[in-house]
């Protein structure tokens, strides 16, 4: 059972978070929780001021966030776990201050400093629930991510060590669960094999949880969060955007990598491997269903499940009569985004020309100075990808016209289709992408 930041976002959340946990106890729950809501925000930002040299100022940042635990601690549990987690506080604090000593004074590499200030909101929130869960009669036990997940030494996006973090988690967790324990641990957080804190990329709390399901052969992974389930598309742009009851694996997997908020894509893989159920509950309307996501998809009536889309994406055109009838063309350009560690979302190729979208543009002066030893090069800012998802668009004919006849009026940029079967993927301008995704849903759901 992972739960997002803004199921505990404050007490009243904390004790929703231990109610639901309350009622799967006969099913030996795992816990996974992120750090409260705007913590790791806070924990950012205050490595950046320390970066500047600001440190008192970055210490100072987060007094209102410990206090956010504390008032927590305060409301839901006695006052033997409120001492105790003063401990953990006190002990926080100071870690923390000394981080962001090193951050100003450059002691040691900066990702890894970083790392290992920004894991303390999960460190925090774990430990705080596991005290919420007792002082509401259950036994729950707090465990150290860092002794569980192992990975490489990729500060910010580490990629776990699969065999050796399994054995960990069955050695370390099972044990707790044949005795009749609930751990509760930190999602996100890692440590690679020298024991220095790594984290998993952003919204790797999912991933935790999938990697502890997947090791435990869990029969089912819970991902709570603030909606219920996946929906039909972003409820602040269609307020009739309504929940599907089930996605397959693939499904999921698009629509989370387009765009949609719900699910990390990795968290999917892990999963997939062994062919567990995940499901997408709401922890404010924990009597809903949300979405299950299955292996494969279940028959519907509808073509089309959802509509996903992403912004802040930068068009690159690149031309070059040296493509015609060349081959080790498309393994140059790529060559190139591999040596600039940048991630390419959608290709589509002419005998001339590459159109590529990217939504990372950290390293697009280097990687445009690269590819300009190949071809012209062009670039569209401030463009929208958005990705139409539902099994067997690709086999039903007429599907795309549909599309795009509904959004005739709208000028498109790229298409891909054909690369996987669930999916159908365009690009927009940025200003236009809530009137496609209302018209295209309008089109497909009402």
């Amino acid at each position: 059972m992972k739960f997002g930041g803004t199921s505990v976002q404050d007490a009243e959340a904390f004790a929703r978070v231990a109610a639901i946990v309350a009622g799967e106890q006969e099913n030996s729950p795992v816990v996974v929780t992120s750090a409260m809501s705007k913590v790791t925000d806070a924990l950012l930002n205050a490595f950046d001021l320390a970066k500047k040299g600001e440190v008192e100022n970055a210490i100072l940042s987060l007094d209102s966030h410990f206090e956010r635990h504390k008032a927590v601690a305060r409301e839901l549990t006695n006052e033997a776990h409120q001492r105790l987690f003063q401990v953990e506080l006190d002990f926080a604090e100071k870690e923390l201050g000394d981080l962001l000593m090193r951050v100003s004074r450059r002691s040691l590499p900066l990702q890894m400093l970083k790392d290992a200030i920004v894991s303390y909101g999960e460190q925090l929130s774990s430990r705080l629930l596991a005290f919420v869960c007792a002082a509401k009669g259950l036994n729950a036990r707090h465990a150290d991510s860092r002794r569980l997940i192992v990975t490489d030494d990729e500060y910010g996006s580490a990629a776990p060590i699969r065999d050796e973090t399994e054995k960990l988690i069955q050695l370390e967790l099972q044990s707790l669960i044949n005795a009749g324990e609930i751990p509760v641990m930190g999602g996100f957080i890692a440590a690679s094999r020298s024991g220095e804190t790594t984290t998993l990329g952003r919204g790797g709390s999912d991933y935790s949880a999938a990697l502890v399901g997947a090791a435990l052969k869990a029969r089912e992974i819970q991902i709570w969060t603030d909606v219920t389930g996946v929906l039909t598309c972003d409820p602040r742009i269609c307020s009739e955007a309504r929940t599907l009851k089930t996605l397959s694996y693939e499904e999921a997997a698009e629509l989370a990598y387009f765009g949609a908020k719900v699910l990390h894509p990795k968290t999917i893989q892990p999963a997939v491997d062994l062919q567990i159920p995940v499901r997408v509950c709401n922890s404010h309307q924990p009597q809903e269903k949300g979405t299950m996501i299955l292996p494969s998809s279940q028959a519907t009536s509808r073509l089309v499940k959802s509509i996903a889309y992403k912004k802040g994406i930068t068009i690159l055109h690149i031309t070059s009569a040296r493509m015609l009838g060349a081959y080790g063309f498309m393994s140059a350009i790529f060559q190139i985004f591999e040596r600039h560690r940048t991630v390419i979302d959608v290709v589509t190729t002419s005998e001339v020309s590459v159109s590529l979208t990217l939504d990372n543009t950290d390293s697009l002066e280097a990687v445009v100075k690269d590819l300009q030893r190949i071809g012209t090069v062009d670039i569209e800012p401030n463009q929208a990808v958005v990705c139409v998802v539902g099994s067997g668009l690709r086999d039903t004919s007429g599907v795309a016209g549909q599309i795009f006849t509904a959004i005739a009026d709208f000028n498109i940029s790229l298409i891909s289709h054909g690369a996987s079967s669930v999916n159908m993927t365009f690009v927009v301008e940025e200003n236009v992408v809530k009137d496609v995704i209302k018209r295209l849903h309008d089109e497909f759901f009402k």
